[in-house]
């Protein structure tokens, strides 16, 4: 008997993901009963979405889907993994999807703490990371992994093995990450002096300050780097500088305050930090496509319809 007689059946194990995810995804968000794991399923293509990304991975079961992350464009369907390293404002849009082959999607959170001391029990030579590693990316999804999340799933069905069981299985998912083709990207933002974790804190001050005059200057001093330094790193990070993360912070907080709490344009605008009405038209329209007003209109529209 060859290696390969017992290696996995990958379409075995995506229909068996497809089935979970179907039948346990909610319509109301994408929580399930087990912490830091999410299910997604839409039935129907979509326009540009906003998702605020947080330490994660993701499997496609069914359908293809892209993420904007600045400039860069992620395209991901059935056998790839999409792994986000930190924090990062982004567009979604799901291009394939229907009633008949819904999209369906699983995430699991990366929980920094457990990453930290996992990586703190590997081997000496393992920590040794290359500097500039961007904190999202599309690779192919190993068997090992597949089969990890395979297992975490079906505790969906043993609700009674989910407290002794999916730690293990988390701890077991994060190995099979950090042991991957993408495992420099999640050592390179953990590492706790090293030039990602201080873009991770960059990132933590302009989300908890985004309506607020940013001064590189100060935020640079904040994380114990230089200017140049700063923008160089958080640039090779997330894809944006920080000017540009913080900007689009404002316009999708802007876009919920309108679409959820009913806010005017000029309201929502100043209250994220604007005080130029124009300008924030001028770059709400660049991101999303539409002025702001018939942005909202268009979201509600199909609420209103149902």
């Amino acid at each position: 008997m060859s290696a390969s007689d017992n290696a996995p059946d990958s379409a075995a194990v995506y229909a068996e993901i497809a089935s979970l995810v179907a039948r346990y995804a909610k319509d109301d968000g994408p929580e399930s009963a087990i912490d830091g794991l999410y299910l997604t399923r839409r039935c129907s293509p979509s326009g540009r979405l906003h998702v605020d990304q947080r330490p994660s991975f993701w499997l496609v079961a069914g359908g293809r889907k892209c993420l904007t992350v600045g400039d860069q464009d992620l395209h991901y369907g059935v056998g790839d993994c999409l792994l986000v390293a930190l924090d990062l404002p982004a567009t979604a849009r799901i291009l394939q999807a229907s009633d008949a082959e819904p999209h369906l999607c699983v995430g699991v959170a990366i929980n920094p703490a457990r990453l930290a001391e996992l990586i703190g029990r590997l081997p000496e030579q393992a920590s040794a990371t290359p500097s500039g590693v961007r904190g999202v990316a599309v690779n192919p999804a190993s068997p090992e992994l597949l089969d990890a999340t395979l297992r975490l799933l079906r505790l969906l069905e043993r609700p009674g093995d989910v407290a002794a069981m999916a730690p293990l299985i988390e701890q077991e998912i994060l190995y099979r990450l950090l042991s991957g083709p993408q495992g420099a990207r999640l050592m390179h933002i953990a590492m706790a002096e090293g030039q990602g974790q201080r873009v991770a804190r960059a990132v933590a001050w302009l989300r908890e300050h985004f309506a607020e005059t940013l001064r590189i200057e100060l935020l640079a001093e904040h994380v114990g780097m230089s200017e140049s330094s700063l923008h160089h790193h958080f640039k090779a990070v997330t894809n944006m500088t920080p000017m540009q993360y913080q900007k689009q912070l404002r316009l999708y907080e802007a876009r919920r305050l309108m679409l959820v709490d009913g806010l005017d344009v000029g309201a929502a605008g100043f209250s994220v930090g604007y005080q130029s009405p124009s300008q924030f038209s001028r770059e709400y329209r660049r991101l999303y496509g539409l002025p702001p007003a018939r942005d909202v209109e268009a979201l509600r529209a199909p609420i209103a319809a149902e």
